[in-house]
């Protein structure tokens, strides 16, 4: 500083100095001061002169008193830097510097003060470290830390999270090669090293490499790596970049994937149907199933179409419907039974679930459907409904068999023994042959009847009976020529309709039986005021070749009769002949080959049965 003497023609120079300037005696009062001085520290009314200047600043440091000392005594020494405020009361930084005020005898008697002001400089500088300082938080949070490279001085640096990322003590200095060696090697070691040449050699930057590295520990971790070039007037000076810790969303992620394989592995080996609608009722996920039952082998061919596109109109109306209900109410379907129909016009019996998707909010974003595949079942369980109900018939014909039995076997025992007690205590030769011919007639009657019931048993027992496809009409043909005598002697007419080519599936004896029976009962019950007629017809209706014989004889009161119209032993009529054996025995062959009949009747006007014949099975 150049030394201004004490005395002064005028002030006018001091008040000019561009800077801050303040002259002080050695008691540290202030006796001159510069315009600009004023212009920051005082206004017009205020007067600094002859006060000390530790009274005009209290808070500067008691250790710049002995600076200024120093400086009274010619030594000059740097004051530092002080806070204070103007006369607008803003905080301003300045560097207070001094220098000897000498008299025109070159005496020291006091010291001139300048400040410059660095207010910017210092804002700047608790600005740059605010942001350092967020950064540092930042990346402590984010564990992203920053590196650079300086390739004129060929030095590497790396932030304290850098540094805790690769497991290095704080003291760790990298450089490119040591940097390079905690990749790991393979794959990672290749990126990074291919990454850094370009951004050298071509000015390439790179982003989001995602990398392993093995720590200084041993350890292996994920990382993300960026960076990119620096110029200064054109020419590449340095790289800086980024440098992640990842490891933890990278293991989450993975986990993620392996839980995301596991459940699709899960759901598309389960032996149901899974889908996942959105509220458009559109499939965003299928299985294997769903896609096996609509016939696709490319999930890509059902995602996004709605029912609309899958199934026919009025199965998709009620499909979108119930979807819809399940969204808005939230409340899941369970385990109803629907029968679903697919364009090809192929039936499928399910049980069906459908269960809402809620968000955090609670709102219905879509649906899980869930179907089982129930056809088998159903077929199964009208399989096991129909043995049940065979079973059924069967035991009820089992218990009437029995009763049967038990009541006619005890009639012929108990006329065996009458009549042997009669033989036993008649004296008259005469009449005990006429009660041996009865013995011999009784016989006869229990023969018939145990030949009946051996008939009955076999056509039950014989469950595997084999049918034949057998021309009818030829058939009908075959049976009037074995009762032709029969027929002429009652003077019946039989009327063959049935087409030359009609062919019907039977046991070969069971249709000879059931034809001979049916002819020759329509001849037995003819009304004796007109000749029997018979007329055979058949037609093909819904897997059955239906045999039709209609007569006009007696007819047969169905309303009295209709309910034991086919039981055993059962008669309508006061014929002689009559038995009551002939219509049960035909009824048991006609339900063995899965087939039924029927009749219609009106007394006095003749009878017509339909014979159904199961051409299916």
């Amino acid at each position: 500083m150049v030394k201004v003497l004490l005395t002064l023609n005028t002030s006018y120079i001091i008040n000019q100095l561009p800077t801050p300037t303040a002259f002080i005696d050695t008691d540290y009062n202030i006796v001159h001061t510069s315009n600009k001085w004023k212009s920051i520290f005082s206004n017009n009314s205020e007067n600094y002169k002859s006060k000390s200047l530790f009274k005009v600043f209290p808070h500067l440091s008691p250790k710049w008193k002995m600076v200024l000392e120093n400086c009274f005594k010619g030594n000059a020494q740097p004051m530092g830097i002080h806070k204070t405020k103007n006369i607008n009361e803003e905080e301003l930084w300045f560097e207070w510097s001094n220098a000897p005020w000498y008299d025109s005898d070159e005496n020291i008697v006091g010291a001139i003060i300048q400040l410059y002001d660095i207010t910017d400089s210092i804002n700047n500088e608790i600005e740059l470290r605010k942001k350092d300082l967020q950064l540092q938080q930042q990346a402590e949070i984010t564990k992203i830390g920053r590196w650079e490279y300086d390739l004129k001085d060929n030095k590497l640096t790396w932030c304290t999270t850098t540094k805790a990322i690769h497991e290095v003590p704080p003291h760790f200095k990298p450089n490119i090669e040591n940097a390079l060696f905690f990749y790991k090697e393979g794959h990672s070691r290749n990126a990074i090293s291919m990454a850094l040449f370009e951004a050298q050699d071509n000015g390439k930057a790179w982003s989001n490499l995602k990398l392993q590295i093995i720590t200084a520990n041993g350890n292996e971790k994920w990382v993300m790596a960026s960076g990119k070039p620096v110029y200064n007037k054109g020419e590449l000076v340095g790289l800086v970049g980024t440098f992640q810790d990842i490891h933890n969303q990278v293991e989450a992620d993975i986990k993620s994937l392996d839980n995301e394989k596991l459940l699709r592995t899960l759901i598309d080996n389960l032996p149901v149907n899974v889908y996942i609608k959105d509220t458009e009722s559109r499939k965003i996920l299928v299985n294997k199933a769903e896609c096996e039952f609509l016939g696709v082998d490319n999930p890509e061919d059902i995602l996004g179409k709605s029912d609309f596109e899958l199934y026919p109109k009025e199965s998709a109306i009620k499909s979108r419907e119930e979807d819809l209900m399940v969204m808005n109410t939230l409340k899941p379907v369970i385990g109803k039974e629907i029968i679903n129909i697919k364009l090809d016009g192929k039936e499928t019996s399910f049980l069906s679930s459908k269960i809402p998707l809620l968000n955090n909010k609670g709102i219905a974003y879509g649906l899980v459907g869930i179907s089982l595949d129930i056809s088998k079942l159903k077929a199964k369980e009208s399989e096991l409904r129909n043995i049940i109900d065979i079973a059924s018939i069967q035991n009820k014909k089992l218990l009437n068999f029995a009763h049967i039995v038990s009541h006619n076997l005890r009639s012929h025992s108990a006329n065996f023994s009458m009549l042997l007690n009669f033989l036993e205590s008649e004296p008259d030769e005469e009449e005990k042959v006429r009660i041996i011919g009865m013995l011999r007639e009784a016989s006869n009657n229990l023969l018939d009847t145990l030949d009946n019931l051996n008939d009955v048993i076999s056509i039950n027992t014989h469950s595997n009976i084999e049918k034949q496809k057998i021309n009818l009409h030829d058939k009908v043909i075959s049976v009037n020529q074995n009762l032709i005598s029969y027929l002429f002697n009652n003077n019946a007419t039989i009327k063959n309709n049935i087409p030359t080519n009609f062919n019907v599936k039977s046991v070969p004896s069971y249709l000879d039986n059931i034809l001979t029976n049916f002819i020759t009962n329509s001849v037995r019950y003819k009304d004796p005021n007109r000749k029997p007629i018979i007329t055979l017809s058949a037609v093909k209706n819904n897997n059955y070749s239906i045999l039709t014989i209609a007569d006009n004889g007696l007819g047969i009161d169905l309303e009295k009769h209709g309910k034991k119209l086919f039981g055993m032993y059962k008669t309508f009529h006061e014929h002689k002949d009559a038995k009551g054996i002939g219509l049960y025995i035909i009824k048991n062959q006609i339900d063995a080959m899965n087939g039924k009949v029927e009749v219609i009747s009106k007394v006095g006007e003749g009878t017509e049965f339909k014979i159904f014949f199961n051409d299916k099975d």
